[in-house]
């Protein structure tokens, strides 16, 4: 699992880079200050939480039998696709009604942080 969560990490990680690129220099004359924004906060949600799937990688490459933190990682990857890809669907289309995804998205996310402290305290 820990090989997995390490390529989707990679993978991920080149797609937020190349995604926030996209929105610093495609998207900066297309869409307005506010639609930018939103952007901005996808990626950076993006980037941080890429970051600690690989932290979950690492976690489980040190310790094989750690379930929690294995499904900490699956919770942010799985946060990252619905929070930032929610937030980056709504700033290309302006579709309203992906702000009521967004949070879905954002208690996976959070979620993961508690099942990486659910981890920590398992040993």
């Amino acid at each position: 699992m820990a090989r997995l969560l390490f390529l989707c990490a990679g993978l991920f990680g080149a797609a937020g880079v190349a995604l926030g690129a996209f929105g610093a220099h495609a998207l900066k004359g297309r869409l307005g200050p506010e639609m930018l924004q939103v952007w901005h906060t996808a990626v950076q949600y993006h980037l941080l939480h890429v970051l600690a799937v690989a932290m979950a990688g690492a976690w489980l490459l040190a310790r094989p039998n750690a379930p929690w933190i294995g499904a900490a990682g699956w919770a942010w990857l799985a946060g990252i696709v619905v929070f930032s890809g929610s937030l980056y669907l709504l700033a290309l289309t302006g579709a309203k009604w992906l702000g009521a995804v967004t949070p879905l998205g954002g208690v996976l996310l959070i979620a993961g942080w508690i099942l990486m402290a659910l981890a920590a305290l398992r040993g």
